[in-house]
């Protein structure tokens, strides 16, 4: 991959396909991560992503993973995506996020655990993707992928969920839904989030007043996001693969993914 006329050299997702196990912790942006008492659960796999990595910083917390895919983030807080590098044991960045680091410091990513996805449909060789509308019809028969398909409209085509990101991933324009669909990948069996707010009014917890990004949260939920989710609970969701989330205020209801308290978390944990 390039950016700025140097190559990043990237791992396989393959290779760590179905590697773990047990329970894993994502954390995102939302105001509810200040209520989750991160260092009393340090002993179990977390994946930081974006703006969240602060959190662990400041705990002392080291992630598995940290995710990042979206190049404004690199653009808009570069100090805080330094912080996802010193502290991760592992970098999961898309190409254009890679592109963008490495304009602004070329050395970022010596020496790193460095893997590269890209979302499903985007191919990484150079190949033009398909369309939508051709692209969702063949990962119906593609046991790795979930997806919609419509002839009428082109939305519900990008509506899915992969549980191969060696493959790609679907965004449903939210993090925490590309992290999910990691943690299927490596193997993991439960999967608490932790920050999944959802909800543009309340912010970004790591964001104060006027140093706020604006979000697009509230303009994607219903098309992207909401369906994304409600296909996972429908088709990947099951008895080896469930997904909690952390956030009693989230904007996504328990019926689609169910919200626990801190008891239900510790007894699910002490269960295993």
């Amino acid at each position: 991959m390039l950016g700025n006329g140097r190559v990043a050299d990237t791992q396989s997702f393959e290779c760590l396909r179905g590697k773990y196990s047990g329970a894993v912790f994502i954390v995102a942006s939302g105001p509810s991560v200040n209520e989750f008492p991160l260092q009393r659960y340090a002993q179990y796999p977390m994946m930081a992503m974006n703006g969240s990595i602060c959190r662990f910083a400041d705990a002392g917390v080291k992630p598995l993973f940290y995710i990042c895919d979206d190049s404004s983030f690199v653009r808009n807080r570069l100090p805080l995506l330094q912080q996802g590098l010193a502290l991760a044991q592992n970098l999961a960045f898309s190409p254009r996020v890679i592109t963008a680091l490495l304009a602004q410091a070329p050395n970022a990513l010596n020496g790193r655990s460095l893997y590269g996805f890209e979302r499903a449909n985007r191919p990484v060789d150079g190949r033009a993707p398909m369309g939508d509308r051709q692209f969702a019809w063949a990962a119906r028969k593609d046991a790795d992928f979930e997806c919609e398909f419509s002839l009428f409209r082109q939305k519900p085509n990008r509506i899915g969920f992969s549980r191969n990101i060696g493959k790609g991933y679907f965004s449903s324009r939210t993090i925490p839904y590309t992290g999910i669909q990691l943690a299927c990948h490596l193997g993991f069996q439960q999967v608490f989030v932790v920050g999944m707010d959802l909800d543009s009014s309340k912010g970004r917890f790591y964001e104060q007043g006027e140093d706020a990004v604006p979000s697009r949260l509230d303009g994607d939920y219903a098309d992207y996001i909401l369906p994304c989710f409600e296909l996972m609970a429908k088709r990947v969701v099951s008895p080896a693969f469930q997904v909690y989330n952390l956030s009693l205020g989230s904007r996504l209801p328990s019926s689609v993914v169910p919200k626990l308290h801190m008891d239900q978390l510790d007894d699910l944990l002490a269960a295993r």
